[in-house]
Order: C-alpha cells, then sequence, then structure tokens
C-alpha cells in the first residue's frame, strides 16, 4: 500500500540539531529505515518539512514511519494513500460510475 507522508518539523529541536552537527546523521538513519521511494525536503507551514512516498505491506507498518520523525524531531506525520495511474486503472471506474449514475 503506497502512503504519501508529509511531515511538518518545528524549529525546536531541529534548530539544536543543526547547531551539534547530528541533524543530518539523524536524517540519514530515518531515510535509511524507512526507506522511501523518494523524498523531498521543503517548506510545510513556514517550518522545514519533508514529502516521502512510502510503500508499506499492512497498516501496522506506519508505526515505523512515523515514531522515528516524531520522537526525534517533535513532527507532525499526514499520510494519505496514493495511486500511480495503474493503480487507478485498477479500481473499475467504469463499474462504478454505472453503479452510482
Amino acid at each position: 500500500m503506497r502512503i504519501l507522508v508529509n511531515v511538518h518539523i518545528p524549529h525546536e529541536p531541529f534548530n539544536t540539531l543543526v547547531r551539534d552537527g547530528s541533524a543530518g546523521a539523524v536524517i540519514s538513519q530515518i531515510v535509511e529505515e524507512c526507506k522511501p521511494e523518494v523524498i523531498y525536503f521543503t517548506e510545510q507551514s513556514r517550518k522545514r518539512g519533508a514529502v516521502l512516498v512510502v510503500d508499506i505491506a499492512e497498516p501496522s507498518d506506519l508505526p515505523s514511519i512515523a515514531e522515528p520523525w516524531f520522537l526525534k524531531f517533535n513532527a507532525e506525520c499526514e499520510f494519505r494513500l496514493a495511486m500511480k495511474p495503474e493503480d487507478l486503472q485498477k479500481a473499475g471506474l467504469d463499474k462504478l460510475g454505472a453503479k452510482w449514475k
């Protein structure tokens, strides 16, 4: 199951980790553990942020993605299911459209 994860990172404790030189290592460890298909670092609501696409086998895998961000950065995470075009083609939109006319 493909999940889009929006991470909102507050200024603290991130600023402290940048100042002590450990922010990069922590981010590297989190990325290595969650193995995103892609990750982009960006601004989120005037804070540091990241957008990840991860593929999880089952919902119980979600804490392994979220907890490192929560525990290391006091971050907030938003999760959304995400589909590739092939996934949407499998959804049977024609049948759903006929059913819900």
